[in-house]
C-alpha cells in the first residue's frame, strides 16, 4: 500500500528524474543496524547506498497522514522558489504485507524511504544534534561511523571546532529558520540535525531528520510531569518540550555550534549533497539537504 502515492510520485519527479532507478535501488536492500537508531526499529539500506528504509510506528504514521499535505506543499515551494531548506527528503511511505508460507500468518510493516544524506561521502565525524545537552553524550567514540551527540561536539569545540564561511553560515541559519518554522507550525518536535564532517574535502553534509512525530497528549503529559516535579523532575529542564520551545532552543544551538570565519580566508560554496548530485537537478544555492564547503 502506498500512502499519498500521487503526491510522493510528484515529489520524486522533482528529485529523482528516473522512477525506474528508484525502483531498481529499492529492489536490492540489506538490513542495516543504524547507529543511534531505536534498537527495535527495522532499518535497511539499498545496496547502491542511495536510500534508507526505516520502519514507521503507528503514531508516526498517524502524524504524517495528518501533516502530509503541508509537507508536500512546503517542499515543493522550497524547491520552486529556491528557498533554503535542509529537511532530509522522505520520498515514499508504504505498508508492506507478507504471508508466511507455513500457517499463512500475515504480517504488516509500515516503512518510509528517505534519501541517504551520506551517499558517496567519506565522513570522518558524524553528529546527531538536537540542541539539548541533557543525555546527549556518547561515551563510546571508537570505531567508524559512530554517531556523536551534542555534548561530544561541545567537548570537541576547543580543539576541533566546525568552521564555516559567513555566507555559508547565513545560508545554514536561513535553512534551519525556515524548516523549524514549518515543523513548529505542524506541531512537530524532537527532530535532529545530522551533520557529517568530510575532512578530506573540507565539507559538511547536513540534513534535518526524525521529523515524523507530532506533539501529542502523551508528550504534553510528560512535559507537565517533569516541570511539576513529580517523579523527581523538578528544576531540571524537561527533555520533552513544546514545538515552539523546541524550535527556539534548536535555532539557538545551531547558531552556536558552527563557528564563522571571514569569507576572505575561506570562500564558501554550496553544492547539493551526494545523494542529490545524481538524483536532483536543483539550483546550487538551494541547499536541499545541502552541503557546506568550508
Amino acid at each position: 500500500t502506498c500512502y499519498y502515492a500521487k503526491r510522493f510520485e510528484s515529489l520524486r519527479r522533482t528529485c529523482c528524474p528516473s522512477e525506474l532507478d528508484f525502483v531498481r535501488s529499492l529492489s536490492r536492500c540489506k538490513k542495516w543496524g543504524a547507529q543511534g537508531g531505536k534498537s527495535n526499529v527495522f532499518f535497511a539500506k539499498t545496496l547502491d547506498d542511495r536510500f534508507i528504509i526505516k520502519q514507521v510506528t503507528k503514531t508516526e504514521l498517524e502524524s504524517f497522514v495528518k501533516f502530509g499535505p503541508a509537507y508536500f506543499k512546503y517542499l515543493s515551494e522550497s524547491i520552486n522558489t529556491r528557498s533554503p531548506t535542509c529537511l532530509a527528503k522522505i520520498l515514499g511511505i508504504y505498508q508492506v504485507s507478507s504471508k508466511h508460507l507455513k500457517g499463512g500468518k500475515e504480517s504488516k510493516m509500515d516503512m518510509l524511504v528517505m534519501e541517504n544524506l551520506l551517499f558517496r561521502r567519506n565522513v570522518t565525524r558524524l553528529y546527531d544534534l538536537k540542541g539539548s545537552s541533557r543525555s546527549r553524550y556518547n561515551p563510546d567514540t571508537s570505531g567508524s561511523n559512530k554517531v556523536l551527540l551534542d555534548q561530544n561536539l561541545i567537548e570537541a569545540m576547543p580543539t576541533s571546532p566546525i568552521f564555516v564561511g559567513s555566507k555559508a553560515k547565513r545560508l545554514l541559519e536561513r535553512a534551519v529558520w525556515n524548516d523549524t518554522s514549518f515543523l513548529a507550525l505542524i506541531d512537530v518536535m524532537d527532530y535532529s540535525l545530522l551533520v557529517g564532517v568530510d575532512e578530506e574535502k573540507h565539507e559538511l553534509i547536513l540534513g534535518i531528520i526524525d521529523f515524523m512525530r507530532q506533539y501529542t497528549w502523551d508528550k504534553h503529559l510528560e512535559t507537565w510531569v517533569k516541570t511539576a516535579g513529580i517523579l523527581g523532575g523538578q528544576n531540571t529542564s524537561p527533555t520533552v518540550i513544546s514545538p515552539q520551545q523546541y524550535k527556539k532552543r534548536f535555532r539557538k544551538a545551531m547558531t552556536a555550534y558552527f563557528l564563522m570565519v571571514p569569507d576572505q580566508w575561506s570562500p564558501p560554496t554550496i553544492v547539493p549533497s551526494g545523494s542529490q548530485t545524481d538524483l536532483c537537478e536543483e539550483n546550487n544555492n538551494s541547499t536541499q539537504s545541502g552541503l557546506l564547503q568550508q
